[in-house]
């Protein structure tokens, strides 16, 4: 199949001079009715599209596809989807049949959605990204594909990662290195680099990521998108590939603040499995949650989260700016970064938020004293993964010690894989790993709080509360091709507390091509609401996302 490539200039200029025509020729017009354009395209635009019959789920499922055609292996190719749902287009038809039926919607009707390939489907392998399961079949969807798949969406594929989650580049032995959509000689960031750079480029509506320490931001800031890390216990971790059950959680990537809301309301909920990680309290040890009554006195889920969808969001906020965490400016890239986000303040309080310089108590001695535990607990963690179903029909390896024995994987992770190997086995001895599960979260969530409330070391308020603080999602750019970013330790913050971050764009560096920058916004403890409605404040007030001008629209 050819394509021919039109700009969106051209596009625009084309229907202004048929509008101008029709005009003249004719008194009275029609109100136009919606139509959809998969680039940039939302959920609203299209359900608008298909309300009024100017499309239906197959052709919109088809012009994605048609873009990962086009651009994703050829052209810039991206290199950011590992493979594409056989079944999509059966999906779509049946919605199709199913609306000319009942005229209803369900909330993410004919939504297309690309997963990182860690999250399991039952019509599709789940690869992490090795070559070492390309062939691994799991026997049903992860809680979280499932709940997308029950409010209508599409699962269009699976894209590229990290290798088994593990960093930032962004390189897989299945998918190859993904490339940024913004510009291909630059890195994605990881580790769900294909989840961002898929997106970034309209090759699916939203996209879902995972993030341990990092991987769903670090990407969404690279790729001028916005990503949320949830408050940890509320999304459910079963079927999902782990890097370590202490820090994981899923969460959705999205080109818009209200398309994450909306995908946010599906993930959300109950799950009774095992696996889910959602304990009664943030302690590593707590118990499960037993009811759906149990799980909503925990978190406190709103009825919806587009419910903090409001366009003056920011009236009245109350932003705490962390200084300490903008690096020094010591590189030019640094600098770009500040000089962003300070625009970005300024437009802030244009906007009428209230933004404040605030410390973190004892933030040097957080970043230094605590790590990450995926390095104690991967190896038990994926053995509990592999053998949670059976081989005997994918012939899939079962255990930690027998995947990483077959070299089934880039070169560059057999030092990780012998690396993790070594911490195998009962942790529980282990005073590092238990300093991490148990002072860890305990020190940085007080610090956070006294932050946020602003209190003094004696619990003196030193004024009103904040909303949120803020601070750089990273503090560099996109790195050269086959590099990880300048990603810094902001990102630690979040998975160190079990507090909720969200990532948006900030605006674009002078570069040329101009790269996306990102800011993390992060609040309380299930306080997902606020972060959405200050998010929608700034991109209502600024609109600071601009697409990628490798991934035009397509003509047939």
């Amino acid at each position: 199949m050819l394509y021919r490539i039109k700009t969106v200039a051209t596009t625009l200029l084309m229907a202004s001079l048929l509008s101008a025509c029709n005009d003249s020729s004719s008194d009275t017009t029609e109100t136009a009715k919606p139509t959809f354009e998969p680039v940039e395209g939302t959920i609203s635009q299209l359900h608008a599209a298909l309300a009024a019959g100017t499309t239906t789920c197959e052709q919109v499922v088809q012009s994605y596809i048609d873009r990962i055609n086009a651009y994703d292996a050829t052209g810039p190719a991206l290199h950011s989807v590992i493979a594409v749902n056989a079944k999509a287009l059966d999906y779509a038809r049946t919605l199709d049949a199913n609306y000319a039926a009942s005229g209803a919607m369900a909330p993410l009707h004919c939504v297309t959605v690309l997963l990182k390939d860690n999250f399991d489907t039952a019509d599709m392998p789940t690869t992490a990204g090795g070559l070492a399961l390309q062939f691994s079949q799991p026997d049903d969807d992860a809680f979280t594909v499932a709940r997308l798949r029950s409010q209508g969406a599409v699962i269009l594929g699976k894209a590229n990662l990290d290798e088994f989650a593990f960093g930032y580049q962004g390189s897989s032995s299945v998918g190859g290195q993904v490339k940024n959509a913004y510009d291909p000689t630059k890195g994605p960031g990881g580790s769900s680099a294909g989840t961002g750079a898929a997106i970034a480029a309209s090759f699916a509506m939203v996209g879902l990521g995972t993030d341990t320490g990092g991987s769903i931001r670090v990407p969404s800031s690279l790729e001028g998108l916005v990503g949320i890390r949830p408050s940890l216990r509320l999304i459910s971790q079963d079927g999902i590939v782990p890097l370590a059950h202490t820090q994981d959680t899923a969460g959705p990537m999205c080109r818009t603040v209200e398309d994450c809301a909306r995908v946010l309301d599906a993930m959300v909920g109950y799950d009774p499995d095992d696996d889910s990680g959602q304990r009664s309290s943030y302690e590593h040890n707590a118990s499960l949650v037993n009811s759906a009554y149990a799980y909503q006195q925990t978190t406190s889920v709103p009825a919806t989260y587009t419910a903090a969808l409001q366009a003056d969001g920011l009236k009245g906020a109350r932003i705490g700016v962390v200084r300490a965490m903008f690096g020094d400016a010591s590189t030019e890239e640094n600098q770009q970064v500040q000089a962003v986000i300070d625009a970005a303040l300024a437009k802030m309080k244009a906007a009428g938020a209230i933004v404040e310089d605030v410390e973190i108590p004892n933030l040097a001695l957080i970043m230094s004293r605590y790590k990450s535990v995926s390095r104690y607990e991967f190896c038990n963690n994926l053995d509990e993964y592999l053998s949670s179903w059976s081989n005997a029909e994918d012939n899939h390896y079962t255990s930690f010690q027998a995947l990483a024995a077959s070299l089934q994987y880039e070169t560059r992770n057999q030092s990780t894989f012998t690396f993790y190997g070594s911490y195998c086995g009962d942790q529980s001895a282990n005073v590092d790993y238990q300093l991490n599960l148990i002072e860890r979260p305990i020190v940085v969530r007080a610090a956070l709080q006294q932050t946020l409330e602003n209190l003094d070391s004696n619990g003196i308020p030193l004024g009103a509360p904040y909303d949120a603080i803020l601070y750089p999602s990273i503090l560099g750019l996109a790195p050269e091709l086959g590099q990880s970013p300048t990603a810094g330790t902001n990102n630690r913050l979040s998975p160190f507390s079990g507090f909720p971050a969200l990532t948006l764009p900030a605006g674009m560096a002078s570069t040329t091509p101009a790269l996306p920058v990102g800011m993390e916004l992060m609040a309380r403890e299930f306080a997902e609401p606020t972060l959405i409605k200050l998010a929608y404040g700034y991109q209502q007030a600024v609109h600071p996302r601009q697409a990628p001008l490798t991934t035009p629209a397509l003509t047939h």
